[in-house]
Parts: C-alpha cells; sequence; structure tokens
C-alpha cells in the first residue's frame, strides 16, 4: 500500500516546514510548497527519509494553486496543511494597492482555493484533516499590520466555520493560533525594527507540534502558549479600541528602538 499523503504550503521554513518533518516522522508521502524563488520547500526535509516532492509556486495566484494541485493529480490527499501566509507591517496609508492585495490573495483567496477542492474530495471518501494555519492577531485590532490581522480574523473564522460544516463527515479543520514566532515572518514583513520584531518569540518547533497533535485530535482550534492565550482571553473583553492601542505598541515601525 501507499504511504498516506500530506500536503504543506509554506513549507521552506518556521512553522510550515517543522509541521512538514511531523508529517515526515509519522510516515507520510509529502507535497510541500513554497513561493521563495530559488528557494528548496524541500531541502530541509531530505534527511527524514520521506518522499518529497517540492514546488514552487505562488498560492497568491490561481495559477499557483493549479500548479500546486495538477502536481498532486488524483492521488489520494489525507492530510492538507495551509500554512502559506504573507505579512505586511507598516501604515496601511503607505502600502501599495499592489502589497496589500499580495497579503489578501495569499491568506485567504489562495487558502480557500487550495481547500475546497482538496476539502471536496475528503468528504467523499468520509476521511481526511485539514490544518490552516491563523493566528491570534485575527483576535486583535492590528494597527499597523492592519490588513494582515484583518486576514488572519476571516481565517480563524472561516476554519471554524467550515469545522461545523464538516461535522459527521469523517473529515476534521483544526486552526492552529499562533503568536509571534521565531521565523522568517518579520524579516519579510519589514517589522524587523517593531518592538515585537525584536522580542523573544515562541519556537517554530514547538508550535507546530502543538498544532498537529491537536490536528490528529480533530480538535478545532489550538492556541500556542498561555501568554498567546492570555492575550485572546483579554481580546474578548477588551473593546477594539483597547486591542488597536496595544498592538500599536508592539508594530508600529521604530517602537524597537523605544
Amino acid at each position: 500500500m501507499a504511504n498516506k499523503l500530506a500536503i504543506v504550503t509554506g513549507a521552506s521554513s518556521g512553522i510550515g516546514l517543522e509541521l512538514a518533518k511531523l508529517a515526515a516522522g509519522e510516515g507520510y508521502d509529502l507535497i510541500v510548497a513554497s513561493d521563495t524563488p530559488q528557494v528548496d520547500a524541500g531541502a530541509g526535509l531530505k534527511e527524514t527519509g520521506a518522499s518529497v516532492q517540492s514546488i514552487e509556486a505562488d498560492l497568491a495566484t490561481e495559477q499557483g494553486v493549479r500548479q500546486l494541485l495538477d502536481l498532486v493529480g488524483e492521488r489520494q490527499v489525507d492530510v492538507l496543511v495551509a500554512n502559506a501566509g504573507h505579512g505586511l507591517g507598516g501604515a496601511f496609508l503607505d502600502q501599495s494597492p499592489q502589497e496589500w492585495r499580495h497579503v489578501v490573495d495569499t491568506n485567504v483567496t489562495g487558502t480557500l482555493l487550495l481547500i475546497q477542492p482538496v476539502a471536496k474530495k475528503m468528504v467523499q471518501r468520509g476521511e481526511g484533516k485539514v490544518l490552516i494555519v491563523g493566528s491570534i492577531a485575527g483576535h486583535l485590532a492590528g494597527s499597523f499590520q492592519a490588513v494582515y490581522n484583518g486576514t488572519k480574523a476571516f481565517i480563524d473564522s472561516f476554519a471554524a466555520a467550515l469545522n461545523n460544516e464538516l461535522k459527521d463527515t469523517g473529515v476534521t479543520v483544526t486552526c492552529l493560533k499562533p503568536g509571534a514566532t521565531e521565523t522568517e515572518f518579520f524579516e519579510r514583513a519589514g517589522m524587523e525594527d517593531t518592538k515585537v520584531g525584536q522580542a523573544k518569540k515562541d519556537d517554530a518547533a514547538d508550535v507546530a507540534k502543538t498544532g498537529w497533535e491537536a490536528m490528529k485530535d480533530g480538535k478545532e482550534s489550538v492556541v500556542y502558549g498561555l501568554k498567546n492565550k492570555a492575550q485572546v482571553w483579554a481580546s474578548g473583553i477588551l473593546p477594539e479600541a483597547a486591542t488597536a492601542a496595544m498592538h500599536r505598541q508592539q508594530a508600529e515601525p521604530g517602537s524597537g528602538s523605544n
């Protein structure tokens, strides 16, 4: 019998790479995707001994999603890890439409374009697991990260709704909600000079392990770490103006030097 197959997007580094390693360690064959030119998303997985196919595709575009789906072909997908995401710091009025649209297209549109056809086939056969990487940012009004936090609010909500829609189908949808994690995110988002960009962050391997285990257990969502759980709890009782002010302290350009 062929090994089970897992797709992991955004797998060249950080949480995505760690999730791919966990899948490989449990015997899954892998299809891993990255949108970073000249970066082999499978490079960090070669020592696992798993069968790994790697693809460079911009999952912010329909063409990029189609490239990935074409590589999958008619193979049965047992696990889909929708981790690809794009951050963008700075003031919204200073961002070009091209920049913020890429965040929306990567985090929202491309994610949905990938999940829908894969989840349909899972439901048809009555089994499968989807792990979507959201964020605690989805619970916070994100001053100086306004578009990113907005996309994560959508993803956090969407994951919970889809999980409910698929109740009793044999398919589960789990949302992993990390906080600030030691990855390339802050560099790529242009946030290295911010307070959060310079602060100590969670370990990507620990975050990935929490999400992977929650997915295996069929949980609706999981927040990594007590500090992050406290922020999510506080966001439920504080007005959005308060969370926006708190977020400003962490994400305003130049705040890291204050």
